[in-house]
């Protein structure tokens, strides 16, 4: 992977809004709220700035102008330059074509949780599965409401994806349940850490 100048992912979703039109940060917090980007990209209203800041000292976006409309605060616009713009295509396609390895928490927990006794893990894993079903459940909806409402699937993608990392992480943690009520591994971590 290249390292990038500006490598938060929130400095990505600016440049992409940024490709439909120029506008000031405050719209663009907006448009990730409205768009719900905000459920991808974790983001405040001083991270924002912040990578703001960050894309224009390198060069990506400029000010275009600054405007100031009744009693709101001057608001400077920003727009995409050209080098922000092979940026945005040149890092999107990184994204897309190259797997990542990430490191979720849920991969930590895996790793470390044979000091705790099969009944806890079977508990707060069955607890986990109720959350994952719950969660798969509300995407679904979501995303059968947008597609009444006549959102295209490509709007809809990012939700599609959650819903199957998440089926997927149900179907394992399935699985694991029944591993972990397995008479030898019980019998195995008794030898090992039980009492």
């Amino acid at each position: 992977m290249k390292r990038r100048k500006v490598g938060n992912p929130l400095a990505l979703a600016v440049l992409a809004w940024l490709v439909l039109e120029p506008m000031h940060p405050y719209e663009l917090g907006r448009r990730l709220k409205e768009s719900e980007q905000d459920r991808n990209i974790k983001y405040n209203r001083g991270s924002l700035y912040m990578v703001v800041k960050q894309l224009a000292k390198a060069g990506f976006i400029a000010e275009q102008e600054t405007v100031r409309d009744t009693q709101r605060p001057e608001r400077t616009v920003y727009a995409l330059t050209e080098e922000g713009r092979t940026e945005l295509y040149d890092w999107l396609s990184e994204l897309v074509a190259q797997p990542r390895h990430e490191y979720p928490h849920f991969g930590v927990a895996l790793s470390l949780m044979v000091v705790l006794s099969p009944d806890e893990t079977v508990r707060l894993l069955g607890t986990r599965l109720t959350a994952l079903a719950g969660e798969i459940d509300e995407i679904r909806g979501r995303v059968d409401a947008a597609t009444a409402q006549g959102v295209e699937w490509v709007f809809l993608v990012e939700e599609r994806y959650r819903a199957a990392l998440l089926d997927a992480e149900h179907r394992f943690v399935a699985e694991l349940i029944e591993a972990m009520r397995h008479p030898d591994y019980i019998r195995k971590w008794q030898e090992m850490l039980g009492s």
